[in-house]
């Protein structure tokens, strides 16, 4: 008996051409020409190197593939798709393309020529690209003026086989232009530094250069070039906050993306920085095609955008003062300066300038007994008056904790005026302990802490936790504790008590109108008396020469030791400007930070 059996043979499904299309087209995107090659029907034999070339010349640093529509005759088929390319120094590009395959032993090939790369490429063409980016816009100043312009600086640098004596540079370095040696030495000991190679130290202006070349070209080693830069008003003017320029680096490269290329100029910091793509607009260029015969063909534009200003509130006549008044203070300081109707900063000042840290608008320090300005409001606001009789003891205990006034001061019984102007520490616990629990941190509020508000650069603002028991409270009543603000909040609570109301500082026009709150009814007058007092007879009498000023001592207490290290403050103001003095680790407010204070007054 013979059985018979039956075999059913499924179909191998037929190859489809978007599917080769899509895996040319993926590999493409990831860069790997190897895979490339294997699905080219007879590849040239640099066919590689000729992917390669195609993005060096254009610099593109990534590629993605949108596939189209699929046309198929027989054995044939072409496959649309939409490449974008992503240009350095110039951004995307976008180019309507097309494979054509061919069917071979069941599976698609591409069938590759230079149209691959572009519709408009032939054998032999070369592409390129030009960029040209726009004049950087200017800083300007409150009244819309520049603050900001280009001109010439010259560098003075070293080069290492010059040199015959590394202290006699670094002593002629630090005479002349006050170079720290430490940082001399840390550069010149960088990696890479090349011994026959020119190592810039420091840019100066024309008129300083002229200064100090006839002391410092004779020295073996110290060379000199000029180059162009973005100048300021003056050396160190608002230096922190209107920020530096200059080469971009590869970190801020992979920030900024691909409109950026190596060597471009940039903001390094502060609001060059932060208003990068503002200032400098958008580069325009083309990318080119060029025949063998030199023939040039424009493949794609792309259009730049002029850079726009950046208006500040900053005044330079304001600005001015401030650097002048820390000027010789050689440690760690800040003065800034509000216009007290709006809140509008004027000046911004920070030392020293080779340090980053922009300390009078991110530095957040104890205000100490400039905080007292708050508490006396709180304090007018509960019905005491300028001549209310008060105690003020040389020790209180309050809530278990013991706090006494400065160097042992003690008024006895007498008056709000006398130890606010007196700043005495033991009046304003007990004062504050007789508020109602919610009262101090009202009067805060009034005055901005815990109060978001944007500036225009990084600013914290100023803080004021809940008093967690009777201690904390009387601590924060005297602006330690947990209180902490920046020098530019505490300019505007001297603002605030010039005008009666408290403004949100700003420093872009644009950010006008931010958060503000008024005083407590009836306390302006009588708190603007109390600050007088503290000029004309209290602890702030170094400043008494300069007419109208106004103002409140601090000195306060930080980290660790005995005694504990103090900060020292002034706040104050003055024709309608609210400022605050901030020397760190400084010492006593009356004695450091008064006379900066006045100079800075008085300059006005």
């Amino acid at each position: 008996m013979l059985l018979a059996s039956c075999v059913t043979v499924k179909a191998r499904p037929e190859a489809d051409p978007l599917d080769e299309a899509q895996a040319y087209l993926r590999a493409w995107a990831e860069g790997d020409f190897a895979v490339l090659r294997r699905s080219v029907d007879a590849p040239p034999a640099n066919f590689e190197a000729r992917h390669q070339r195609f993005r060096d010349e254009l610099r593109i640093l990534s590629s993605r593939f949108e596939p189209g529509r699929v046309e198929r005759e027989g054995e044939s088929a072409v496959v649309t798709f939409r490449a974008l390319h992503v240009l350095r120094g110039l951004g995307e590009w976008q180019v309507d393309g097309a494979l054509r395959l061919v069917l071979r032993e069941g599976r698609w090939w591409v069938r590759w020529s230079p149209a691959v790369l572009h519709p408009s490429a032939r054998e032999g063409d070369h592409f390129s690209l030009t960029r040209t980016r726009p004049r950087r816009a200017a800083l300007l100043d409150g009244q819309g003026r520049p603050l900001t312009e280009e001109g010439e600086v010259i560098t003075i640098g070293v080069e290492l086989r010059r040199i015959q004596k590394r202290a006699t540079v670094a002593s002629a370095l630090q005479t002349r232009l006050g170079v720290d040696p430490a940082r001399l030495e840390k550069v010149l000991n960088a990696p890479g530094v090349a011994p026959g190679h020119f190592v810039p130290i420091i840019d100066v202006r024309p008129e300083r250069y002229q200064q100090v070349r006839p002391a410092l070209a004779p020295v073996p080693g110290i060379f000199f070039r000029r180059k162009s830069a973005r100048l300021v008003p003056a050396d160190g003017f608002a230096a922190h906050t209107l920020g530096r320029v200059g080469e971009v680096t590869a970190e801020l490269l992979a920030q900024l993306g691909p409109t950026y290329q190596r060597g471009d100029i940039v903001g390094l910091s502060g609001l060059e920085r932060a208003y990068e793509r503002q200032l400098a607009g958008r580069p325009s260029g083309e990318v080119r095609l060029t025949r063998p015969s030199g023939e040039v063909r424009v493949l794609g534009r792309f259009e730049g955008a002029p850079g726009m200003p950046l208006r500040t509130t900053l005044l330079p006549r304001v600005q001015s003062a401030a650097d002048l008044a820390l000027e010789g203070v050689t440690q760690p300081a800040a003065l800034v300066a509000v216009d007290t109707r709006t809140g509008a900063i004027l000046a911004v000042a920070s030392r020293p300038l080779e340090e980053p840290l922009n300390r009078a608008l991110t530095g957040r320090y104890p205000p100490g007994s400039t905080f007292k300005v708050v508490t006396a409001e709180a304090l007018l606001a509960g019905g005491m008056g300028v001549e209310t009789a008060v105690s003020c003891p040389a020790g209180a205990t309050v809530g278990g904790k013991l706090f006494r006034n400065f160097e042992g001061e003690a008024f006895g019984t007498t008056r709000l005026r006398v130890v606010f102007a007196h700043s005495c520490n033991t009046a304003f616990v007990m004062g504050a302990a007789g508020l109602a629990a919610d009262a101090l941190g009202a009067a805060a509020h009034r005055f901005g802490f815990g109060v978001e508000y944007g500036v225009g650069l990084p600013s914290p603002g100023a803080s004021f936790p809940g008093p967690r028991d009777d201690a904390e409270r009387a601590a924060a009543a005297i602006g330690q504790g947990r209180v902490l603000a920046t020098p530019l909040h505490m300019a505007s609570v001297a603002a605030a008590a010039s005008s009666g109301k408290w403004h949100a500082p700003y420093l872009l026009a644009d950010l006008y109108d931010g958060p503000s709150a008024s005083l407590a009814a009836g306390t302006r007058g009588s708190l603007q008396a109390l600050m007088r007092a503290v000029v004309t007879e209290g602890s702030g009498r170094a400043a008494s020469g300069v007419a109208g000023l106004a103002g409140k001592t601090g000195t306060a207490e930080f980290g660790t030791g005995t005694p504990l290290p103090t900060h020292a403050w002034f706040i104050g103001f003055r024709d309608g400007i609210g400022f605050a003095v901030l020397v760190e680790g400084g010492g006593v407010g009356g004695r450091v930070a008064v006379p900066i204070a006045a100079k800075f007054a008085a300059a006005l």
